[in-house]
């Protein structure tokens, strides 16, 4: 929110009305404090200022400032404390851990992650979804940051700890910080954590002090750049205190405890097995030139076994591209830099004895059952069906047959309508079958008014094309297993465009996907895996409940695939498909 600079529009001293109003906000989102407490935190006749100011994202936030600190910000009429305040009232909030080397991370704009959080002896706190969160460092229970919970406690237990934890608003440090005057609390204090067993503390301060660790905690990124060139953040090597200890007493990711070769040569053998399975059962040679990031990212670690975590830092190798070339000098694979400082796989050769004698493995049965049992259920395409509503100036033509004005018609249904009609009321012309004289009704509802006086028959197609032309589009979603959709007008079909944003950097930007059934969440998580690009997922303007999920660069290619290959949507839903890159001439 306040990573990067703001606009001030506009800073006046709080009426006293205004600040009996704020008082009574207080208490009423925060019902953990006290009226003493609010009184302080809101004081009687001490200076007060409202600071209205835009964040760089366009957002409008008012900040309530005392004392030359801001103490209060409020978002879309929601009131939220700042790191000053959660000083004062450190309990305030469920409050989560986290190391010391993630803050400056967080600064920089970066969401929390659940692997960088410290899980203490008593457990997480238990929050919901959207909760309002503390984050403190380890050993100072002075929070450093607040943030909105991406999960429940018991989702980001389900998760294995993996994924978004928390959205952050505000850090200490951050600009918002930087805002304040002189005010009296401009470095961080030190609270003493709650009472902890010796063991637990020591335990504590051993992974701390471990430079290993510290150097794995270095390892936070951002990468990618969202709608307004701003970093989209995402960290690597986060680990919980488990996780922590684990890595730093053994430096691997889930070694066989049976095996008793040492863990860089079981990450080895690792490596080459995910690499031999990838291109036996993924890579084919129409995906060839393949980037080696997109080959790691898409296939190798889809190929890890359950349970292992292929991680190429701890194999002699330490980085992919050295791991490459052994391949290449093995002559398995070639792998050549077609883009200065982008290597890509040209050729593979699949007739290569180790990749013809690699035995695929297959799960065991216990642990297929266990995946089958708990993976989510496959897309399928839902059918979609072409309905025609009966508006008020047809009534006449359809009231005979038992349908009335709003009436919801398949094709057939309508054509059986008016022929039935036709034949019933003696329309069909006795000397020419393939014409149909047109009664009063007939006229009314198809013909235009210049041609009432002048067209006194039709054929059988002019006439059924008229009446569908003059019938309200409708549509019917039905989708495997649940009850079919019926809607009015045409069905919006999946928008795939490309925008321009900060930098001239291009941005593909995908509309429309909630009426076939696909979640723009999921569909951004697969994406930022396949093109190895920064997804968001922001409302469509315009549009009530529709979001939109935008992928950095043009990814129309990767969306045709998935849309049309993997979902099977037929392509007559989906528009914006030629917008996909050509590939470049051969020179």
């Amino acid at each position: 929110m306040f990573a990067k600079a703001f606009r001030v529009k506009s800073n006046t001293a709080i009426k006293g009305s205004d600040r009996r109003r704020l008082r009574a906000d207080v208490a009423a989102a925060f019902p953990g404090l006290g009226t003493d407490q609010v009184s302080v935190l809101v004081p009687g006749k001490e200076e007060l200022n409202t600071v209205k100011l835009y964040a760089h994202r366009g957002d409008a936030v008012t900040v309530y400032v005392s004392g030359g600190n801001p103490i209060l910000f409020e978002l879309e009429k929601n009131l939220y404390p700042t790191v000053y305040t959660l000083w004062s009232y450190p309990d305030l909030l469920p409050t989560f851990t986290t190391w010391p080397l993630v803050l400056e991370k967080l600064v920089g704009g970066a969401d929390l992650m659940l692997p960088g959080l410290v899980v203490p002896p008593a457990g997480l706190p238990q929050v919901q979804k959207g909760d309002l969160c503390a984050i403190t460092l380890v050993g100072n229970r002075a929070p450093v940051a607040v943030g909105i919970a991406a999960m429940s406690t018991a989702e980001m237990l389900t998760s294995g700890l993996k994924g978004r934890g928390f959205s952050m608003l505000h850090t200490y440090q951050d600009h918002l910080c930087f805002s304040r005057r002189s005010g009296d609390k401009s470095s961080l204090p030190s609270i003493a954590p709650l009472a902890l067993d010796s063991p637990d503390l020591e335990k504590e301060e051993s992974i701390t002090a471990d430079p290993a660790m510290q150097e794995d905690l270095r390892c936070l990124t951002l990468e990618g750049e969202d709608e307004n060139g701003e970093a989209q953040q995402q960290m690597c090597g986060r680990k919980s205190l488990s996780e922590a200890s684990e890595d730093s007493n053994s430096r691997g990711l889930n070694p066989d405890p049976t095996d008793s070769r040492t863990l860089q040569e079981q990450m080895d053998e690792l490596l080459q097995r995910c690499f031999l399975h990838a291109l036996k059962c993924q890579v084919k040679k129409a995906d060839l030139p393949l980037l080696t990031s997109i080959f790691l990212g898409n296939h190798m670690f889809s190929c890890c076994p359950k349970g292992r975590q292929l991680d190429i830092k701890k194999s002699s190798y330490r980085k992919l591209s050295k791991f490459l070339q052994q391949m290449q000098q093995e002559q398995i694979v070639q792998v050549e830099e077609l883009s200065k400082g982008v290597e890509s796989i040209v050729a593979v050769d699949w007739k290569h004895p180790r990749i013809t004698s690699f035995v695929i493995p297959e799960p065991s049965p216990t642990s297929q059952t266990i995946q089958e049992g708990s993976r989510e259920q496959p897309y399928h395409p839902p059918d979609i069906k072409s309905l025609y509503c009966v508006p008020a100036n047809m009534t006449l033509l359809f009231q005979e047959s038992g349908h009335k004005k709003g009436s919801i018609l398949e094709g057939g249904e309508v054509r059986t309508i008016i022929i039935n009609y036709a034949k019933k009321n003696d329309l069909v012309d006795a000397n020419n079958k393939n014409l149909v004289k047109l009664d009063p009704i007939l006229c009314d509802c198809i013909l235009e008014k210049n041609e009432q006086h002048t067209v006194m028959k039709l054929p059988w197609d002019s006439l059924l094309t008229r009446c569908f032309e003059k019938l309200q589009p409708a549509y019917q979603v039905s989708f495997p297993g649940q009850e079919p959709i019926v809607k009015k007008g045409k069905i919006c079909p999946i928008d795939i465009s490309l925008a321009q944003r900060a930098s001239n950097k291009k941005v593909t930007v995908v509309r429309n996907l909630e009426p076939y059934g696909l979640d723009p969440c999921s569909v951004a998580s697969i994406l930022q895996q396949r093109c190895q690009a920064s997804t968001t997922v922001t409302p469509a303007p315009g549009a009530k409940d529709s979001l939109q999920v935008q992928i950095q660069g043009n990814q129309v290619h990767h969306l045709s695939r998935l849309l049309l290959e993997e979902y099977r949507l037929p392509r007559k839903y989906i528009q914006g498909l030629e917008k996909a890159p050509k590939p470049a001439k051969k020179k």
